[in-house]
């Protein structure tokens, strides 16, 4: 079996069109743990809908049972290398099965940082500078280059894993030795003191910006999942025009990076109020915390009916019997 793409998106309205749907959650990646309560609340959600859905742990199963069990789509909520990677993907597409959010291409670029911020660069949508951490003689270079206070980032992690920042020289070697031993591709980027928006994309329309306030350094893992002194703002106050630029950039960026279907776009505005493109999250997360859901909320869209539309977009790929 294979999968054959089209550009359309069905309208489902009777939840037995979804057939048997599998959820995948779990998996292997150091993002497990939140894979596990965003699955089990996307699981939830569709079988509140009516759906006929089950938990499927591909880190517990293989996933040729997928076959076995007779499933006709998946919900993917694999967060992290080997869900959001396009590995996965690949699986699923090899398997001939229908799948959410984006492909193997776009789900592959949107995980690298550094690919995805050069494709964004290319379509004109800015991001802070950044030194490639190669070598130790690299430290140097991004020290002259971008000062200090530095954020070093893992290229491929998703949920701020790995990164630190770094506010004097003397840090700089343990920052980059830490972060390499999650992956060997390492960058610094120049730090951004302004505001932190982020932009969730559903079916190929930008909703509201959320603006995140954190007393931590910085939008860091715990404060992305477990803080309860983190603030979002949504609507975020930005004025209307800004508004507009934000979504733009955010479909810009998503686009260049073949990213499709659901996810999430993250910026940070510069002193001057300039949008920069920090990363692309193509299967965020879909916990109480999760900013996805908190913008369509504001967009009248509730969890349910947000988890609905998501598997909506798996109707972008074809079952074909060959």
């Amino acid at each position: 079996m294979r999968l054959r793409h089209e550009l359309r998106l069905d309208r489902v309205t009777d939840a037995a069109d979804f057939g048997a749907v599998a959820v995948l959650y779990g998996g292997g990646s150091s993002e497990r743990e939140i894979s596990l309560l965003s699955g089990k609340a996307v699981l939830a959600a569709l079988q509140r809908r009516g759906v006929n859905a089950q938990g499927f742990d591909p880190a517990q199963r293989p996933l040729a049972e997928l076959l076995t069990l007779k499933i006709d789509r998946v919900w993917i909520a694999l967060h992290g290398p080997g869900g959001e990677d396009g590995t996965v993907q690949g699986a699923l597409e090899f398997l001939g099965v229908p799948y959410t959010g984006s492909g193997v291409l776009g789900s592959a670029i949107a995980m690298d940082k550094l690919r995805s911020k050069r494709l964004a660069q290319a379509a004109e949508v800015a991001t802070p500078e950044f030194v490639v951490l190669r070598t130790a003689s690299d430290l140097d270079l991004a020290l002259k280059r971008l000062g200090l206070p530095m954020i070093v980032k893992p290229a491929s992690q998703g949920s701020s894993v790995g990164m630190a920042r770094v506010e004097r020289a003397e840090q700089l070697p343990e920052a980059w030795k830490s972060a390499r031993r999650i992956e060997p591709m390492v960058f610094a980027e120049a730090w951004i003191t302004g505001g932190e928006y982020t932009v969730a994309i559903l079916q190929g329309a930008a909703l509201p910006s959320i603006r995140i306030e954190t007393p931590r350094s910085f939008y860091d893992y715990e404060a992305k999942y477990f803080r309860d002194d983190t603030r979002y703002f949504c609507p975020s106050g930005l004025a209307t025009h800004a508004e507009q630029q934000l979504a733009k950039l955010a479909l810009t960026s998503y686009e260049a990076c073949a990213a499709e279907g659901w996810g999430r776009v993250d910026f940070m505005l510069d002193s001057a109020g300039k949008p920069l493109l920090l990363e692309i999250n193509t299967v965020p997360g879909m916990t109480d915390h999760s900013l996805v859901p908190m913008a369509a909320r504001a967009a009248g869209i509730d969890f349910d009916e947000l988890v609905w539309r998501v598997l909506e977009t798996s109707f972008s790929r074809t079952r074909i019997d060959s």
